[in-house]
Order: structure tokens, then C-alpha cells, then sequence
């Protein structure tokens, strides 16, 4: 892809709509912003997309309303169903865009639905890339996520530059949908993987008597360390596991890894793992904060107070 064009270039007429601002897209919306698109919002907190209007964005009630006004509509929800809901539901954008437009889908979800997606959308003149995203909130705000993408050449034609603005790198990993998911599948099994790794770790060390500070010090210099170690295990040295991304995603996201393997026989078993562990703090009452709380289900441990 070509690198991003340089602040200012776009022409503030040039429109673009994006629908979910949490932590993800509230910065994707930001940086489109910032290089010059007028950015169309929704939100289901009406809240949230009246903040970013308040700052040059402009607000739509409806998903109908931005694809009225856009002709790229970027979809940042947290799963497939609400895709489909965004799209085909009451005011949906899908009977709202015109033929020719694209849709780009950043959410994690089965490739194979994202394929199906691509068709389902074809069929009503719509073009469509499978773009799920990594990098968490502050990389999407400052304009520097990684995006996994596949699609056509004429919807890269159409949207390409928009997704520069969005993202430092954008792979193409393909001319249709379904590669983007099955990497960002790929890249999920590692973070989910490396975040129950990283609790094991510290869940031991708070055990065995070890100082978490001086834990955290020593494992983040270290040849041990990993950048969810060293990410995640500040939110428990802090005490504070607000969610920037919750234990249920991974839920989410580790039950996708492993019916994607499933469904060739293939043995995910460090992956089953991790996942039973982020269901058990899901179930213990974890599922809402932060995906760090999955050292809560480790017994025997006193973990750093809120600071």
C-alpha cells in the first residue's frame, strides 16, 4: 500500500463514515480527521458520537444516515453480529449505500463469515474489504495500527488511501475477503496466549513472596519478556484493570482460534488452555474488566492495590 499522504492533502468535502467509537475507533475517527476527510459518525451512545462532533467530526442518529452521506463506511463493532446489525438491521447502512461504495470491516471475527460477508454485499453492488485491526487505542489515536486487509482491487481502488490514514502498515493479503480474518485469528491466539502467560508468571512470583515491582523490572529486561508482559502486567501492578480490552474478548476471540482449527482437526492446545483460563475469570465475575484480570483466577495470590 502507498504510504499516507500528508496532513492537509485531502479536501475537507472528501466524506467518510465510521460507525463505533470505542476505544479502537474513536482514534481511527481521530486520525481520519486529522488528514483532512470529513468524518461521519454513529454510535449506539449517542454521547460519544455528539463528543466527536463537538471537536469537527459530524454526528449521524443512524448507520442509514452515514452511508447516506459516505460513500467508504468503516465498521469498528466488537463482533459479527453487530456487523450484521449495522448493516441489514432497522436503519441499517447496507439498503442506504449506493452502488459502488465500500465497506470495510475491522472487527474479529470467522473468516468464513467475513467471505460470505463479501458476497452478501457483491450481490447488492458493494464492495468490501476484510480489514480487522491490531495495535490497541493509543497506536489507532496517534494513526499507528497495524491493519490486516483483503479485497478487491477496485475496492482498494476506492478506499485505499483512507485506510493509509487509518494505519501505519496495511498488509494486503489478498484480492478477497478472508486472508485479513485469518491472520488477525493467528494474531489473537499469540495475544491471548501471551496474556495468560504473563499472569501464570506474575500469579507465581506474587506467590513465591517475589516484589511484583521488582518482577515486572527484572522480566521486561529480560529474554522472558513480551510486549503483552510488559503491557498487561503494568495494568495489574496498578491495580486498575478498567477494560481497554476485556476478558470476554478473548473469550471471544480464543473460541473463534479454536473452531477455526477445529474445523480442519488442527490441535490448539496451548490456545484451549488460555482460553479455559479467560472463561473461568469471565465466569468468576471477570468478563468486563480488563483482560489483565484473568491473574484473578490464580488462588493464594495478594494482588497490587489500586494506586
Amino acid at each position: 500500500m502507498a504510504q499516507a499522504e500528508p496532513q492537509g492533502k485531502h479536501h475537507m468535502t472528501e466524506k467518510i463514515g465510521l460507525i463505533g467509537l470505542g476505544a479502537m475507533g474513536l482514534g481511527m475517527a481521530q486520525s481520519l480527521r486529522r488528514k483532512g476527510y470529513s468524518v461521519h459518525v454513529c454510535d449506539v451512545r449517542t454521547e460519544a458520537a455528539q463528543a466527536f462532533a463537538a471537536v469537527g467530526g459530524v454526528a449521524c442518529a443512524t448507520p442509514a444516515a452515514v452511508a447516506e452521506h459516505c460513500e467508504i463506511v468503516v465498521s469498528v463493532v466488537v463482533n459479527a453480529a453487530q456487523t450484521e446489525q449495522l448493516l441489514f438491521g432497522e436503519n441499517g447502512a447496507a439498503a442506504a449505500m449506493r452502488r459502488g461504495s465500500v465497506f470495510v470491516m475491522c472487527s474479529t471475527v470467522d473468516p468464513n463469515w467475513s467471505i460470505a460477508m463479501e458476497k452478501r454485499l457483491a450481490d447488492m453492488g458493494l464492495l468490501y474489504i476484510d480489514a480487522p485491526i491490531s495495535g490497541g487505542a493509543a497506536k489507532a489515536a496517534s494513526g499507528e495500527m497495524t491493519m490486516m486487509s483483503a479485497g478487491s482491487p477496485a475496492a482498494y481502488a476506492k478506499a485505499g488511501a483512507a485506510l493509509d490514514a487509518m494505519a501505519a502498515k496495511v498488509y494486503k493479503l489478498g484480492d478477497a475477503a478472508g486472508p485479513g480474518s485469518k491472520v488477525k485469528i493467528i494474531n489473537q491466539l499469540l495475544a491471548g496466549v501471551h496474556i495468560a502467560a504473563a499472569a501464570e508468571a506474575m500469579a507465581l512470583g506474587l506467590r513465591e513472596g517475589v516484589a511484583a515491582d521488582a518482577l515486572y523490572e527484572v522480566i521486561t529486561h529480560s529474554a522472558g519478556n513480551s510486549w503483552m508482559f510488559e503491557n498487561r502486567m503494568a495494568h495489574v501492578l496498578a491495580g486498575d484493570y478498567t477494560p481497554l480490552s476485556a476478558v470476554d474478548i478473548f473469550v471471544k476471540d480464543l473460541g473463534l482460534v479454536l473452531d477455526t482449527a477445529r474445523a480442519s482437526k488442527f490441535p490448539l492446545p496451548l490456545s484451549a488452555t488460555a482460553h479455559q483460563m479467560f472463561m473461568q475469570a469471565s465466569s468468576a465475575g471477570h468478563g468486563r474488566e480488563d483482560d489483565s484480570a484473568v491473574i484473578k483466577i490464580f488462588p493464594g495470590i495478594d494482588l497490587p492495590a489500586a494506586k
